[in-house]
């Protein structure tokens, strides 16, 4: 496939245009003209730029790319030596953050809820459309331990947990990654749980004093299924030979 038609497909199928982001989407450092095969994973780290080296990959698809806003200019230190890495093997990079999260089939919240069999129902944000975070419900409603358990099996990675109701769960909200801000707008809407990557100092005084359940089951532990199911979708639809690789975070 021409990389100008990987960069088609990638913008008709997440629809970066449709949300405002805190980096640029799409194409991220150009390399060569002809992509066969890709290697798919969370970030656009100097470990994973290396598999893909050694995999003699053509591109890179990540959720967690580069220029950030805010972030410094000047291209030294580990930017330099993985921007680097990038031109000399002539290795494409592509990066889909927030489209990716939302996408109501391949994103990481579609994903995380079929994992955990989660139904969404709606937006967690009012008037927001797309909206970030979203809820739903537990198609088996259980307690805060066993739903605990549960991420824990299926994300193989045991989550930060505040257990304030004592009652079984039946209505939640998500967001992956770093979205433990949203905590405060589900419980105002009276949900029961909030799941999430990460938690933050006053997470947890937020689930106390606001009687709502939480869980941070790991920012790289919750996105990596997003990715991965993107990846899956360009072998099965375009015949590209696509690999993910999990570079393990514990955070």
């Amino acid at each position: 496939m021409h990389r100008s038609e990987l960069v088609s497909v990638l913008n008709d199928v997440l629809k970066p245009s449709q949300i405002r982001d805190f980096c640029p989407n799409g194409l991220q450092i150009e390399g060569k003209e002809h992509i066969t095969k890709i290697v798919t994973g969370v970030t656009a780290s100097q470990a994973l730029i290396d598999a893909a080296i050694e995999q003699q990959a053509d591109a890179i698809i990540v959720h967690h790319g580069y220029f950030w806003k805010n972030e410094a200019y000047p291209i030294t230190g580990m930017k330099k030596r993985r921007i680097s890495a990038l031109l000399n093997n002539d290795i494409n990079l592509f990066a889909y953050h927030l489209p990716l999260d939302i996408h109501p089939d391949l994103g990481n919240n579609a994903q995380l809820a079929k994992l955990l069999d989660i139904e969404f129902e709606a937006g967690l944000e009012p008037g927001s459309s797309p909206s970030v975070a979203v809820k739903g419900r537990l198609r088996t409603p259980m307690s805060a331990e066993d739903f605990a358990d549960k991420i824990a099996q299926v994300l193989n990675r045991p989550p930060l947990v505040s257990n304030v109701r004592n009652k079984p769960i039946e209505t939640i909200a998500w967001c992956t990654g770093g979205g433990q801000g949203y905590i405060d707008l589900a419980a105002e809407q009276g949900i029961d749980a909030f799941l999430t990557g990460e938690a933050s100092e006053q997470t947890m005084h937020s689930s106390i004093e606001q009687n709502i359940d939480f869980f941070a089951a790991g920012h790289h532990a919750t996105e990596r299924y997003g990715i991965k199911a993107l990846g899956e979708y360009l072998a099965k639809q375009y015949g590209l030979a696509v690999q993910f690789i999990d570079i393990d975070n514990p955070v």
